[in-house]
């Protein structure tokens, strides 16, 4: 399937209706992109989550560890996504990931088949932490965290305020806590202030954390864990 995607066109392919019953199906509100209703003529892009309003699936929400080299989504030709690897490895094929990481980092990333998450985690003005282990090509000084914590220039556009602290066991690597999410961002804040990212990690989104989830695991997002990251994004289970 090539993206984008005209609406009626995605869900004829999907085998729900004819494209013209898909067209009614818009029209009555019951066809859903991300959790909000579909309008005529729409289109759907490869990260998009499509629902058919009332159906009865049982929503899904996976901690994922991406390991490096893997792609969120949208692979070139030879590169290997998280689709096709919880596809040939576990058999699911029914969630997809909120958000991303570049193909260089590695951790954390929610997959969910539950369309109504992906508006709320992935606001930008919604301050949400996400929590990061870095490792640099030289020891981090003081004037690094105190930059982050005032915001980086990054080509223009300054960052918000970021909480970085040292690790005591390693002098060339740090935690950092951001609440944005800019394309490469860390990499990006980390080449203004004169260092190379040389490894990325994400352990943490919101109040899910990675755990001791090793590359390609997952684990059920579920409980309390499940309560609370409903509760911040403004969603009723």
């Amino acid at each position: 399937m090539e993206y984008p995607i005209r609406i009626n066109k995605y869900v004829a392919l999907q085998g729900w209706a004819s494209r013209r019953e898909a067209d009614t199906l818009i029209e009555k509100g019951a066809i859903l992109i991300n959790g909000k209703k579909a309008q005529m003529g729409q289109k759907v892009d490869k990260d998009d989550v499509v629902e058919l309003a009332g159906a009865t699936k049982e929503k899904k929400y996976l901690a994922y560890y991406k390991g490096r080299g893997i792609i969120t989504h949208s692979p070139a030709e030879g590169e290997t996504d998280i689709e096709m690897r919880l596809k040939k490895d576990y058999g699911i094929t029914d969630v997809h990931p909120v958000g991303r990481l570049d193909k260089d980092s590695e951790g954390l990333i929610i997959l969910s088949n539950d369309g109504r998450i992906t508006g709320p985690l992935l606001d930008p003005d919604a301050n949400h932490e996400k929590e990061y282990e870095v490792l640099v090509d030289k020891n981090v000084t003081g004037i690094l965290t105190n930059n982050f914590a005032k915001g980086v220039d990054i080509e223009g556009y300054m960052t918000k305020p970021a909480k970085a602290v040292k690790s005591e066991k390693n002098a060339r690597k740090f935690t950092l806590i951001l609440t944005e999410g800019k394309k490469h961002q860390i990499r990006r804040m980390c080449a203004a202030c004169g260092y190379q990212v040389q490894s990325l990690k994400r352990n943490r989104v919101m109040n899910v954390e990675l755990g001791e989830l090793k590359p390609n695991q997952f684990r059920k997002i579920t409980g309390p864990e499940l309560a609370a990251f409903m509760k911040e994004l403004g969603i009723k289970k």
